[in-house]
Order: C-alpha cells, then sequence, then structure tokens
C-alpha cells in the first residue's frame, strides 16, 4: 500500500523552510546546502583579436544568468563569494578562428585558477588548413572564498589573423560553471 504526504513546505527542527511548493509540482530548494548554486554563465558578444601563438586572456562581457554577482564583466574573472567555499565544475567552450581562410596549426582552451593554469585542451592541427575550431574543457575544482577562475586561449595560424569568437546567434565562446552539492 503507498502513502501520500502532502504539503507545500519542508521545514526542520529550527523553523527554518527547506523547500517549499507553489502546488503545481514547481519545488523550490530553500536551503544553501541543496542549491547549485553559486551559478553563473556568460558570453562574448564581438570577435576577439589575439596574439598569434601567445595564451591570452579571453573577455566575456555578457551575463547569460549570475545567481549571486559573483562574475565580474569588467575583469573577466569569477570569484567564490563569501560562505561558498566547496567543489565547482566549471566549463568553457572557445571558438579559435584564423579571419580568413587561412590555416590553424594549433589552439588550445585553458582554465586558470587565481592566475595559474589549472586544465586546458589542446589541439594540433599537424598543417591542416582551417578556417575556425570550437575547443570546450571542464573541471571539477576545489575553491576557498576569494578564488578566482579566468580563461584563457592560445591560436596559432599559418595564416590570418588569430581570433576568438563572440557569439552571433549561437553559443560560439562561452564559460560558466556551478557549485556542486553532497560533493
Amino acid at each position: 500500500m503507498a502513502s501520500i504526504i502532502k504539503a507545500n513546505q519542508l521545514q526542520d527542527f529550527g523553523g527554518n523552510s527547506i523547500l517549499t511548493s507553489d502546488g503545481a509540482g514547481n519545488v523550490t530548494p530553500n536551503a544553501s546546502g541543496i542549491k547549485n548554486t553559486p551559478a553563473f554563465e556568460v558570453m562574448k558578444s564581438s570577435n576577439q583579436v589575439v596574439t598569434d601563438g601567445s595564451t591570452t586572456k579571453i573577455t566575456f562581457d555578457t551575463k547569460i544568468f549570475d545567481t549571486d554577482s559573483a562574475y565580474d564583466t569588467s575583469t573577466s574573472k569569477f570569484t567564490v563569494p563569501s560562505g561558498q567555499a566547496g567543489k565547482y565544475f566549471i566549463y568553457t567552450g572557445l571558438t579559435h578562428n584564423s579571419a580568413t581562410s587561412g590555416q590553424i596549426n594549433d589552439s588550445r582552451t585553458i582554465i586558470f585558477k587565481n592566475g595559474s593554469e589549472h586544465k586546458g585542451a589542446f589541439l594540433i592541427f599537424g598543417g591542416n588548413t582551417g578556417y575556425y575550431l570550437s575547443l570546450n574543457t571542464f573541471s571539477i575544482i576545489d575553491l576557498s572564498v576569494g578564488d578566482y577562475i579566468e580563461v584563457y586561449g592560445l591560436t596559432n595560424v599559418g595564416s590570418g589573423t588569430a581570433q576568438v569568437l563572440g557569439n552571433t546567434g549561437d553559443d560560439r565562446t562561452y564559460f560558466g560553471g556551478y557549485k556542486l552539492i553532497g560533493a
């Protein structure tokens, strides 16, 4: 025999709301321990010319969402806010471009933690001609309050102008992350 419990709010012994429901099946987690926040996603609104063959910081100027105002578009950094230390899933995708029908020799998409390289994706073309390519990388990172995350890229072209493409109706270049619960 099955049992049904109906409630619009679940509270702990201290009277603090853990979960609420609107009666239509939409549940809102209220306790910070059961939310994947802080969470953010940003994108580039325009192309960024980068120095050919050099690791360059990529700027993301448009917020898709930012639950805790922890991403700063003026510095292109996500900084862990007070009381939010933990494990975070961080992801990014860059579309590298030669700006002409030139040649991309190799590219890197790199996540930096506190100014140092943490993890990256690297692709060597070996002389194949190409106009653009997308490289994604992601990582689960232990972050303390005040730690910051940035994205860097490297585009090495045989001809043309090295750049990272901005978004023009599609998600070519993005950066995001969220705090993991239960980890």
